[in-house]
């Protein structure tokens, strides 16, 4: 497999005509090698349109909701991310990229030492994984300016909400299967948010996600 073309294909047919046209997150899926955080074994679909099974039956989302999620979030370079779900560490990879610092948090230690082990082999170094149950949130380094959840929630935790700065803005796919909405959060005050639905879509739900009483805007 020709990696390089197999990468421009992905950007190209998949990534771009999901309204993905931010140059600088583009250009960002060159330098952050995917390929780099697949499990050796599902290496021929590191540029597939389809989620990729992570042990403990978590996967990774598809390439077209990575990106779509790293354009939305318009991670800044002083900013302080928070991720949800370290997964295989490339959601928390491109976040680093752009951001100061990522703190991601993966409930699973098997998969919490894939995340590392991929991150330290990629060279990022601004990136700490946590072990624990991130669903609704992580206390130590609160309030951030971006949270990510990479996972879906039924609902969206209060206590999770909380821990975003004012002007910050939160990430994250909320709802059951089949019907799942991608959501920007922005705390615009202490008591104020303001919500934009992003995009459609199916994923995993979050390992460790609970039903939390119900937040409303």
């Amino acid at each position: 497999m020709n990696i390089e073309q197999a990468r421009f294909n992905m950007i190209e047919q998949q990534i771009r005509p999901w309204n993905v046209l931010d140059q600088d997150v583009l250009d960002m899926l060159h330098v952050v090698k995917r390929e780099q955080f697949v499990p050796q074994a599902y290496q021929n679909l590191a540029f597939a349109d389809v989620e990729i099974p992570l042990p403990g039956g978590e996967a990774m989302f598809n390439p077209k909701v990575e990106a779509r999620i790293v354009q939305e979030i318009a991670v800044k370079k002083h900013e302080n991310v928070l991720e949800i779900g370290a997964g295989s560490g490339y959601m928390a990879a491109l976040l680093a990229h752009k951001a100061r610092h990522v703190t991601t948090v993966e409930i699973l230690p098997e998969t919490k030492e894939l995340a590392e082990q991929n991150l330290a082999k990629a060279g990022f170094t601004n990136v700490t994984v946590e072990l624990g149950n991130g669903a609704e949130g992580w206390a130590k380094g609160a309030p951030y300016d971006v949270i990510v959840v990479s996972g879906a929630l039924p609902v969206l935790p209060e206590a999770l909400v909380k821990q975003v700065k004012v002007g910050g803005r939160l990430a994250v796919i909320l709802g059951e299967a089949p019907a799942m909405s991608c959501n920007i959060i922005t705390r615009t005050s202490e008591t104020a948010y303001d919500s934009v639905k992003v995009f459609e879509t199916n994923v995993k739900p979050l390992t460790g996600a609970v039903a939390p009483s119900r937040f409303t805007f």
